[in-house]
């Protein structure tokens, strides 16, 4: 039962974060959970001065305000100074994550409050943090029910909002044209990202879900030229993903989630082999990318 419920979430965060990342990738922005993952830590802070408590719903109401508030200012600054993105992410990330540093050097120093409360989490410690109800019934791993939450609410948003998602990835200028409002998109698309980040944070780890928002999308890209299949490709490479890579680590004695993050790199490496191969032998050159 152990090795289900890692798996489970590990399928649920892989699914969640690279269904977003389909959309980051195209829009050229895949380091934003990169970003994220360390522009949260003056949030953790101040949700602790603020509440006293290291509890985790404060914890990931800080840390979720404070994403917000990194991806709106990687925006303004690519658009207001004219920053290419990955410079806007840098500046922004750095600032952030050292104000986080100095605000617990100065104010936290004497108590146990660093980025190990939300960055480093450790996905082989989910099946022992159980939801137990008043009556002492356990109903299972809380991170479950939190990433299946999470899960669903990011799956409506892509159901409802595809076409405008879509069109203003791949073409800005024209969802503009047809009376789309890019900016409102843009930052809805952010929203769901910090949500999905920080949600899974505690349970997986930053780098596990920086490789999810990154690598199955990434993998499928190479796959198809088609987004509703990209996000299909997606969705089965993750549970793949989650499935081999914690296999793997029961039989090497390793890190679950460095498994899971080597496996993700594997794959991707695998596929991009297989198409250089074959172009070698002559296989006709790449069509245009569909918008889908």
């Amino acid at each position: 039962m152990i090795a289900f419920w890692i798996i489970l979430t590990g399928a649920l965060v892989a699914i969640t974060c690279g269904l977003l990342g389909c959309f980051l990738i195209l829009r050229k922005m895949s380091m934003v959970g990169d970003a994220i993952s360390h522009a949260v830590l003056p949030g953790i802070v101040i949700a602790f001065l603020l509440s006293g408590s290291r509890e985790t719903l404060p914890m990931l109401l800080g840390a979720g305000a404070t994403g917000m508030l990194a991806t709106f200012l990687i925006e303004y600054f690519h658009r207001r100074a004219n920053l290419q993105t990955d410079a806007a992410i840098g500046v922004t990330f750095t600032f952030l994550f050292a104000v986080g540093i100095i605000l617990i050097s100065a104010y936290a120093g004497q108590v146990d409050l660093d980025q190990d409360c939300v960055l480093y989490g450790e996905i082989a410690y989910v099946p022992i943090d159980l939801w137990v109800t008043e009556g002492g019934l356990i109903l299972g791993p809380r991170p479950v029910y939190i990433l299946s939450a999470v899960l669903l609410v990011v799956a409506l948003f892509i159901k409802i909002g595809y076409k405008e998602l879509k069109l203003t990835s791949f073409d800005p200028a024209f969802a503009s044209a047809l009376g789309i409002s890019t900016a409102l998109w843009h930052y809805l698309l952010m929203a769901a990202v910090s949500l999905a980040t920080v949600s899974s944070f505690e349970s997986v780890g930053a780098i596990l879900v920086i490789a999810f928002l990154i690598g199955p999308p990434a993998t499928a890209y190479l796959l198809t030229h088609d987004l509703k299949y990209m996000l299909a490709i997606t969705a089965a490479l993750g549970i793949f993903i989650a499935f081999t890579g914690y296999w793997t680590a029961y039989w090497l004695n390793a890190s679950i989630a460095g498994c899971m993050a080597v496996v993700t790199g594997i794959g991707f490496a695998a596929v991009f082999a297989a198409q250089r191969l074959m172009k070698t032998k002559g296989s006709p050159a790449e069509p245009t990318r569909a918008i889908g």
